[in-house]
C-alpha cells in the first residue's frame, strides 16, 4: 500500500514545504511581488530585515520543478527580464493559477547546530487573481440576496447607467431570451471591467473578468436583476445559473487550490483606492473583510468541510507602491492599512492566525526628491514616467489619523472634503545592481520574514 505524501512529510521522510498563496485587490501588483520575492530569496543583498538571510543561515535559494504536474508555472523568468532588462517595463499580470516551487538550503544554528547538517525547505508560492477569492461571499448568498447587495452599491461606479438601462427595459412576463442573456451579461462584464481600473476592489462574479475557458458558458452568462423581476422566466433561468457558477466554478477553485495554502499575502493598492474617493476605500475594507472571513478558522458550512482543520498560519495584507510616496509618509500609509485591517478583523469577527499590515514596494521605481512649490519644499519621489519622460511627483499630504479617511469612506461621503490624493504611473527605472544583490524593494524583506522567517 503506497503512503501519501503527507504521511511522508509528517514521518520525516520528505522536505517539509511551505505553501504560501498571493493575491492581491483590483491591480496590486502580484506578478512584481512574486518575481521579486525569488529573485531577492535568491541573491539575498538587500534581504537584510530576513533574520536568515542576514545571519547566514539561509545558504542558499534555486529553483525546482513545481510539484502540480496540471497547475500553470510561474513564468518566473520572463517576469524578472521584463523589469530587469535593457528597456524594463512592467510584466502581464495575472489571468489564471500558476505556480512555483523555491528550495531553500538551511544550516541550522545555536547550542546543538553541529550535530545537524544542511536541511532543505521548499517554498511553494501559488499565485491567483484576488477576484476569485471574493468569489467565496457568493457562496453564503442565493442569487436575490446577490443581486440586491450589487444593485445597492452599483451607482456612482463606471458603466453602471449603461447596465441599469438594459435591466430598466426587461419585461417581467417575457420569455427567456438567450440573445438577451448574453447582452445582460456582457453589459455588467464590462460594468467589472471598468470599475476595476477605475480601482473599485469588490468586483464579483471574479470570472467574469478573467474568464479563461470558461468564456461564452452559460454558468458565466448571468447578471444582477432587481427585486422586480422574482418569479420571472429570466430571474429562474439566472438563479439557476448562479448555482452552477458556485458549484461548478467558486467550490472546486478552493478545494484544489485554497484548502492547502499554509500562509497567505493579500496585496492592496491603498493609494489608487484613496485617490478614487471615499467609496473605494470603503469598498476595499469590505472586501479586505471578506478576505479575513475566508480564512477564518472554525468556519461552518462548506468551506469548513474542505479545510477541516487546517488553517492558514498567518497573513500578511500589503499596501503596495510605497516608492510613490516619500519614505516620511510611508507609516501613515501603514497606518491607513492597518486601521483598514483592524475594522475588517472587527466586521468578520476573525480570530486564529497571526495578521500583519504593511506598506511596501516590492520592486521600487523611483528615488526620493524634494520640490518646491509657492515657496514650500515638499518630498516628493522622481521617476521614469510609462512614455520614458523623468517626473517628480508629490502626491498629497496623507493624513496622521486614519480615522480621517476611514469615517467620511464609512459614512458614504461622496469626496474628500481636506485634501486631494493624486496617483502617477512610474515605469522600473534601469537597474544597477552589485553582485549578490536582488532588485531593489522596499520591506520586501520584512514582508518575508513575517510570512515565512519562522520556518528558516
Amino acid at each position: 500500500m503506497g503512503i501519501g505524501s503527507d504521511v511522508m512529510q509528517g514521518l520525516g521522510l520528505q522536505d517539509p514545504v511551505i505553501r504560501l498563496g498571493v493575491t492581491g485587490l483590483s491591480r496590486a501588483g502580484k506578478t512584481v511581488f512574486i518575481t521579486s520575492l525569488v529573485a531577492n530569496l535568491m541573491d539575498r543583498g538587500r534581504m537584510h530585515a530576513l533574520h536568515a538571510a542576514a545571519n547566514g543561515s539561509l545558504k542558499a535559494a534555486w529553483l525546482q520543478p513545481q510539484p502540480d504536474d496540471t497547475v500553470p508555472r510561474f513564468d518566473f523568468e520572463r517576469h524578472l527580464a521584463a523589469l530587469t532588462g535593457p528597456e524594463p517595463h512592467w510584466p502581464d499580470g495575472t489571468r489564471h493559477v500558476s505556480q512555483l516551487r523555491l528550495s531553500l538550503r538551511l544550516q541550522p544554528r545555536g547550542l546543538f547546530s553541529g550535530l545537524r547538517g544542511p536541511q532543505t525547505l521548499h517554498l511553494d508560492i501559488v499565485d491567483y487573481p484576488g477576484e476569485w477569492l471574493l468569489d467565496l461571499r457568493l457562496m453564503e448568498k442565493n442569487f436575490s440576496e446577490w443581486s440586491a447587495e450589487v444593485l445597492g452599491r452599483i451607482e456612482g461606479r463606471p458603466l453602471a447607467p449603461e447596465y441599469l438601462a438594459t435591466v430598466a427595459q426587461l419585461d417581467p412576463n417575457g420569455r427567456f431570451d438567450e440573445p438577451l442573456a448574453q447582452q445582460l451579461a456582457e453589459t455588467y462584464t464590462a460594468h467589472l471591467h471598468a470599475a476595476r481600473a477605475a480601482g473599485w476592489s469588490d468586483c464579483t462574479p471574479g470570472r467574469f473578468l478573467i474568464p479563461g475557458e470558461m468564456a461564452g458558458s452559460p454558468a458565466l452568462t448571468f447578471a444582477p436583476l432587481p427585486a422586480g423581476l422574482e418569479g420571472s422566466r429570466i430571474h429562474r433561468e439566472f438563479r439557476r445559473r448562479f448555482d452552477a457558477y458556485k458549484s461548478r466554478v467558486v467550490r472546486p477553485f478552493f478545494r484544489e487550490h485554497f484548502a492547502r495554502i499554509d500562509r497567505q499575502v493579500v496585496l492592496v493598492d491603498v493609494l489608487g483606492a484613496i485617490h478614487q474617493g471615499p467609496k473605494a476605500v470603503e469598498d476595499m475594507r469590505r472586501a479586505m473583510a471578506d478576505v479575513l472571513t475566508a480564512f477564518r478558522p472554525g468556519r461552518a458550512g462548506w468551506l469548513a468541510q474542505i479545510l477541516g482543520t487546517r488553517r492558514v498560519e498567518r497573513i500578511l495584507f500589503a499596501a503596495t507602491k510605497a516608492d510613490h510616496l516619500h519614505h516620511s509618509q510611508h507609516n501613515r500609509l501603514t497606518a491607513i492599512v492597518s486601521a483598514m485591517l483592524r475594522e475588517a478583523r472587527d466586521r468578520a469577527d476573525f480570530s486564529g492566525a497571526r495578521t500583519e499590515a504593511m506598506s511596501i514596494a516590492a520592486l521600487r521605481a523611483t528615488t526620493e526628491d524634494v520640490i518646491r512649490h509657492e515657496g514650500e519644499e515638499l518630498p516628493a519621489v522622481r521617476g521614469r514616467l510609462l512614455d520614458g519622460r523623468q517626473a517628480a511627483f508629490y502626491p498629497g499630504e496623507l493624513p496622521p489619523d486614519p480615522a480621517q479617511l476611514l469615517h467620511p469612506a464609512r459614512d458614504g461621503a461622496s469626496e474628500w472634503l481636506d485634501g486631494d490624493y493624486a496617483i502617477m504611473n512610474f515605469a522600473p527605472a534601469p537597474m544597477t545592481a552589485r553582485p549578490g544583490d536582488g532588485p531593489p524593494h522596499i520591506r520586501l524583506d520584512r514582508a518575508a520574514e513575517f510570512l515565512i522567517g519562522d520556518r528558516l
